[in-house]
């Protein structure tokens, strides 16, 4: 059994939804990013009317404003559209109740045909207005519904930087919802956050890991992200200390490993090494799901106790089992029991 830790939680490692510094659309706190929301340019506007809307963002206006800046989301003028999903986004981040407001106002679904937009700058509004508004619970359905999903999947192939981050955590928050899962997976999502995890900055491949573990709790989405080769850039993260995505690869890690799929390829990208240097010396919370992981791909294969045996695991594994959380010494009890009888308890040879 994998460890069990809800995507929430997972999640809330990365974010804080009432963070003040960088707020939804950073998708993230001071600890995993440094980003924050100038990087959209939000705060480098000069009209003397956009100032105006600007200020009003922080005022208790905004049910005066919402229904002027849903209209202008439908205008003919690119420039008008930019400004009011700007806008939207702004009021969706700084106040949580103005993203109730907002979505019964009917914003939802021109801003989810903003995400289609061949527009970078209005694409990237869109995503980042519709990430805001998924932070309350009470619009995911709504955005689901709307048809939310394959264009956000498509942002994470054609978006900017900062569209893809932000559809992968819209994705995620989507995900919450369980039936969504499968939607997701089947809109082609998952090789792309496989893509952004291979070759996205650093806040691409915490959001990329965040979304990846909501979505493989399910069967045919583990298999997807197998089939979509990421293996080997989650072992990447797994052997880099200095990336601070050690502990979430590896929870990624323990979703893929209990399909058969997620084993073998576990086993071809040198994931063995990884996991017992992990036991070795990984964080209290690193050497327990390294453990763990060990004793799943271990428990029906001779072959893969075999190969841990021969990366020398026993003696950190000892260690474990003394010094180790209680989680951890009864993983690398059972591990150790596996590797002294390797032949025992065989569901498989293979």
């Amino acid at each position: 059994m994998e460890p069990k830790i809800s995507p929430t939680e997972f999640y809330m490692s990365r974010m804080s939804l009432s963070d003040s510094s960088n707020g939804a659309d950073d998708c993230s706190t001071s600890a995993f990013s440094d980003c924050n929301s100038d990087r959209s340019g939000e705060f480098t506007t000069t009209s003397s009317q956009a100032r105006l809307r600007l200020i009003a963002c922080a005022s208790e206006n905004s049910d005066v404003l919402i229904p002027k800046l849903v209209s202008d989301l439908q205008s003919s003028s690119i420039e008008v559209q930019r400004q009011a999903a700007l806008e939207i986004r702004l009021l969706a981040k700084n106040k949580p109740e103005n993203r109730i407001k907002i979505a019964r106002s009917g914003a939802v679904k021109p801003l989810i045909r903003l995400i289609s937009s061949a527009d970078s700058q209005l694409q990237e509004y869109g995503v980042t207005a519709i990430l805001n508004l998924s932070l309350c619970e009470d619009n995911k359905d709504l955005i689901s519904v709307s048809g939310a999903i394959k264009p956000l999947a498509r942002a994470l192939k054609v978006g900017t930087s900062t569209a893809r981050e932000n559809a992968a955590c819209a994705l995620f928050r989507l995900s919450q919802i369980e039936e969504n899962k499968t939607a997701i997976g089947r809109s082609g999502a998952i090789p792309l956050l496989v893509r952004l995890l291979e070759n996205g900055g650093s806040r691409g491949k915490k959001d990329s890991l965040t979304a990846l573990y909501s979505l493989s709790t399910v069967k045919d989405n583990k298999i997807r992200a197998v089939e979509a080769l990421i293996m080997k850039p989650l072992l990447e993260l797994m052997s880099d200390f200095e990336s601070g995505m050690v502990d979430k690869a590896a929870y990624v890690l323990s979703n893929l490993v209990s399909v058969k799929q997620g084993k073998t390829a576990l086993v071809e990208e040198g994931g063995i090494p990884v996991l017992v240097e992990i036991v070795e010396v990984g964080s209290h919370r690193q050497k327990e799901i390294a453990a763990t992981i060990l004793v799943q791909i271990c428990e029906d294969s001779y072959t893969c106790r075999k190969m841990v045996s021969q990366e020398g695991a026993i003696p950190p594994l000892v260690a474990l089992t003394q010094n180790g959380t209680t989680r951890a010494k009864q993983k690398a009890e059972t591990l150790l029991d596996l590797l002294r009888n390797p032949r025992g308890s065989d569901v498989s040879a293979s």
